[in-house]
């Protein structure tokens, strides 16, 4: 089968965006979208294989999201970089760290969208987007609370307003959600201020100030933790009230 041009996938992603398609337009579409399909696998098992991580994701966007992503971005359908995309759920900043060095070392010419210190309307994460003969495929990497925050979003944008993804919805469920992105921003920095406390402590020269400071730094560690795990409860029972409503209205 011969490849798609750019003009024709240009072409395409216009006819999407205007809601024109014909039945030549799904064909190519469907053609478009499981191109993708060999670097998006190529992709997960490099990722299984050489860093013994295990990816979840989907080899091709679906149309609708497509269509979405359109209407929201001015931008072609070949500038689109998340057609096919993986994501990897991580314990801790630390671990996001790591993970995100290990990817850069794996896939070189990835670029990576740090979304963390400048959030998308309170979406918090690391993305990198890999090429692979050709094809780009997004790789996201979150802790588990910004996992836990990212779905509680994709839950209310699916049930109550598909808008509240990208700051719209009501004004009640746009604060709680900047509210609980912020706390786990916040606890997400506690945590990495507490680790680089940690290597400093175990560099002084004095074994009953290391003792000693490293007694303190227990304490908030665990303090921590019970923060986390609250946190976690809290987006959890969000998330649980959302799925009852969603199986209400259906």
């Amino acid at each position: 089968m011969t490849p798609l041009s750019k003009t024709q996938i240009d072409q395409l992603g216009n006819h999407l965006r205007q809601g024109s398609l014909v039945e030549a337009d799904l064909r190519l579409l469907d053609e478009y979208r499981r191109s993708f399909g060999e670097a998006y696998e190529t992709v997960v098992r490099t990722i299984r294989e050489q860093l013994q991580l295990e990816p979840t994701g989907r080899p091709a966007k679906s149309t609708g999201s497509l269509v979405e992503k359109l209407h929201r971005e001015s931008i072609r359908l070949t500038q689109v970089q998340d057609i096919a995309g993986c994501r990897l759920v991580v314990a801790d900043v630390a671990a996001q760290e790591q993970a995100v060095a290990s990817l850069r070392a794996t896939f070189p010419a990835a670029s990576v969208i740090d979304r963390r210190a400048q959030p998308s309307y309170g979406y918090r994460a690391v993305h990198l987007i890999a090429r692979m003969s050709g094809k780009l495929v997004e790789i996201q990497v979150r802790t588990s609370l910004q996992h836990l925050w990212a779905e509680l979003s994709e839950k209310l944008s699916d049930v109550v307003d598909p808008a509240i993804k990208y700051g719209g919805g009501p004004d009640d469920l746009r604060a709680m959600l900047a509210k609980a992105s912020e706390t786990v921003a916040r606890i997400e920095e506690t945590e990495t201020e507490l680790a680089t406390s940690k290597a400093m402590v175990a560099r002084l020269p004095a074994q009953d100030m290391r003792e000693q400071y490293a007694h303190t730094l227990r304490e908030l560690q665990q303090r921590l933790i019970e923060q986390k795990q609250v946190m976690a409860e809290q987006l959890n029972k969000m998330i649980s009230a959302v799925e009852k409503l969603k199986g209400l209205k259906s």
